[in-house]
């Protein structure tokens, strides 16, 4: 079994937040009118991925109705719409679209996971949530030592990224770099920071971020590592 299969595996088996175990147990229990009927993955996510990949995708925590149904991450919302559809462009994907676990949707070269792995009421987990899930993102930032470049979704990820970093030996200048869409931080190991918006439905139905915003971001990492 290799190491990011076991990582992956104590990371379902997780029990560490008792209320988001409530809570995504209980949004299985009582789903939408468009999903009544269907079985609910109601656990934590693992990261998805190529397991040696040159890019590695920080988000924020799974949807409560998306990745928390198909146990997948960003699959089943329209964040994962966006999210994919921009990998595929960029060569990452094989396929554009993220519906179930068994749609033959594969990644190449790139890694997806999470600051929070369980979804969080309100999409906001708590401060001592981002702690007890940190340990994992750690771990993983350890194990794929060959990533060139990552992108965080959010100012939030983009935090938990950095602190993640730091735990995981990484030094980061002073001042800390500040959050922006599009801003390109490069990193003392010799990785590329970039960061996005998030494809929330708040940014994307309002405008702050646009399709042409959000591709450029993953068509700048694929520059970057076809150089």
């Amino acid at each position: 079994m290799t190491a990011i299969k076991q990582l992956n595996d104590s990371i379902i088996r997780c029990k560490r937040c008792p209320r988001l175990v409530r809570w995504r147990e209980a949004a299985a229990k009582n789903p939408p009118r468009r999903y009544l009927g269907q079985s609910y993955w109601a656990k934590p996510l693992p990261g998805f991925g190529d397991p040696k990949p040159r890019l590695l995708i920080v988000g924020l925590a799974p949807a409560a109705h998306g990745g928390n149904r198909t146990g997948r991450m960003f699959t089943g919302d329209r964040s994962g719409d966006w999210l994919y559809g921009a990998l595929h462009a960029a060569g990452f994907a094989n396929q554009a679209n993220s519906d179930h676990c068994d749609d033959g949707l594969k990644l190449h070269d790139c890694y997806i996971t999470a600051a929070v792995h369980c979804a969080p009421p309100g999409n906001k987990p708590a401060i001592g949530e981002f702690q007890r899930c940190r340990p994992y993102l750690v771990q993983e930032l350890k194990h794929f030592r060959q990533v060139k470049v990552v992108i965080a979704l959010g100012k939030i990820a983009f935090d938990s990224f950095i602190r993640a970093y730091e735990e995981a030996g990484g030094t980061m200048a002073k001042p800390r770099p500040k959050f922006g869409h599009g801003v390109a931080v490069d990193l003392p190991n010799g990785q590329r920071l970039i960061c996005s918006y998030h494809p929330s439905q708040q940014n994307t139905f309002t405008g702050k971020l646009t399709r042409p915003m959000f591709q450029s971001i993953f068509d700048r990492a694929r520059a970057i590592l076809n150089e």
